[in-house]
């Protein structure tokens, strides 16, 4: 069942009952959606030189919400970072806020995501940096998930490091040797006065009691840590949810399946069309904002730095290989097409010269 086959038939039911939350980029985002692959997106003309067979091809919309596109980004993405692993222990960190922050992480999401992310950040930096946790600067790979199986509105931010870092005057590597890498309670601490502090920064209000409360940190072992990368991966360019896990659509009532983290089942969930759809669309973000980001030997601007760790721990480093994109295929005999003018004649007396070219 195609998602956008769904926005087309409840569009209007979703708009009338959501009008006034409806954010412009998640209206953008529908739009792309339903124009995918649909010749709106633009179009290419294709053909085969072997059947003399003429094809279009549909664009794609591009868009990082649509469950269509990006298959090729996602790949390319975990490659890169499987090629910055080390031969250590690596651990998953996971920074979740509040569900009383949830409406104000809607409202506000650039401010709110942004201090979500630099606010993890130093909290790990910080704890790491103290000599009695670990004494260096560690490498991390954060990405920013908004939603909780069920689709729900539960933004966190999951941070893939291994078990060492830099010494920053030193510039050598240091490992640690402790099981559980950072004591949770300290991470709890830090991260809710860092975020609360750039709240206050932002001047957006939340309620004092926060304060008080208890946040929810997360860290466990992620073994070599490409468990972890692919598990992220899934959620970074199509969207939340994938269309095979969308089950049936009867009388405006769709029902979706997810896998039920403590039971390890698979449950079900059956909403009306319109709250669906809020439920997929809400986790849309803002035009450019980066869900994913990379600090310490991680970073882009880093490669050396990592080079030098990884010679260090005699790790070979890792080539990014080139994945090329699926070649466009003919329908009818599997050979690959060639691209031609939208006026072109296949019965033109120019054939002949186009099965020579190099291109065929």
């Amino acid at each position: 069942m195609r998602l956008a086959d769904l926005l087309v038939r409840y569009r209007q039911e979703f708009e009338e009952k959501y009008e006034d939350t409806v954010l412009p980029e998640q209206r953008r985002a529908i739009d792309a959606i339903i124009n995918c692959r649909t010749g709106l997106c633009g179009e290419t003309m294709m053909f085969c030189v072997q059947c003399d067979d003429l094809h279009t091809h549909e664009h794609s919309c591009g868009n990082r919400n649509c469950p269509q596109c990006q298959n090729h980004t996602t790949t390319d993405w975990l490659e890169r970072q499987k090629a910055k692993l080390l031969p250590v222990r690596y651990y998953l960190v996971t920074f979740t806020l509040p569900k009383e922050l949830r409406n104000t992480a809607y409202l506000n999401q650039r401010k709110v995501y942004d201090a979500l992310f630099s606010a993890s950040i130093d909290t790990v930096n910080d704890v790491a940096s103290n000599p009695r946790h670990l004494g260096a600067r560690p490498g991390m790979t954060l990405v920013l998930h908004s939603h909780s199986r069920q689709l729900n509105l539960h933004p966190h931010i999951h941070i893939i490091l291994p078990a060492g870092g830099v010494m920053p005057k030193e510039q050598l590597w240091k490992q640690s040797s402790r099981k559980y890498m950072f004591p949770k309670d300290v991470l709890k601490i830090l991260f809710r006065e860092k975020f609360l502090a750039r709240l206050r920064n932002e001047k957006i209000p939340y309620p004092q009691q926060l304060h008080k409360m208890d946040w929810v940190v997360n860290i466990r072992a992620a073994g070599n840590g490409e468990p972890a990368m692919k598990y992220l991966s899934k959620y970074l360019y199509r969207g939340v949810i994938q269309e095979r896990n969308i089950i049936s659509d009867k009388n405006g009532m769709i029902t979706f399946q997810y896998l039920n983290s403590k039971t390890r089942n698979t449950d079900q969930i059956t909403l009306p069309a319109a709250d669906f759809i809020m439920r997929v669309i809400q986790h849309v973000l803002p035009k450019r904002f980066r869900r994913i980001r990379d600090t310490g030997f991680h970073h882009g601007n880093a490669k050396k730095t990592l080079w030098k760790i990884q010679v260090r721990l005699a790790a070979a480093p890792m080539a990014v290989p080139k994945t090329e994109k699926p070649k466009l295929t003919c329908r009818f005999c599997g050979a690959c097409l060639i691209i031609v003018p939208k006026n072109f004649n296949p019965h033109d007396n120019n054939l002949d010269r186009i099965r020579g070219s190099p291109k065929w």
